[in-house]
């Protein structure tokens, strides 16, 4: 099992970026495909975005479509989460995921329940 630790989180104000990045441990990391979740206070997890093994394939939840971008480097076992335009409702604990479900054909891996491993999570605030 890969282990993940998130960094990069702070405090940004709206129309703001910030990134940032999972690293993981082990010699299979292009193995997994990659996902970043978010939870804000009171609310559940939600998907934010997602990666296939190779970086070639992306997704994304609608309200973050066109603002964020995930990305990642296997030679470094790093997955990035660049944000930019943030919004206050982008406030949340930003947490990077594995899984070792594959994109098949479009289908990509979009719930918790799909990803094995978690990281600690990073904190990102938004200020109005």
């Amino acid at each position: 099992q890969v282990q993940l630790v998130e960094s990069g989180g702070g405090l940004v104000q709206a129309g703001g970026s910030l990134r940032v990045s999972c690293a993981a441990s082990g010699r299979t990391f292009s193995t997994y495909t990659m996902g970043w979740f978010r939870q804000a206070p009171g609310k559940e997890r939600e998907f934010v975005a997602a990666i296939s093994r190779s970086g070639g394939s992306t997704n994304y939840a609608d309200s973050v479509k066109g603002r964020f971008t995930i990305s990642r480097e296997n030679a470094k076992n790093t997955v990035y989460l660049q944000m930019n335009s943030l919004k206050p409702e982008d406030t949340a604990v930003y947490y990077c995921a594995a899984t070792t479900k594959t994109v098949v054909g479009g289908w990509f891996p979009r719930r918790e329940a799909d990803f094995r491993s978690w990281g600690q999570g990073t904190q990102v605030t938004v200020s109005s």
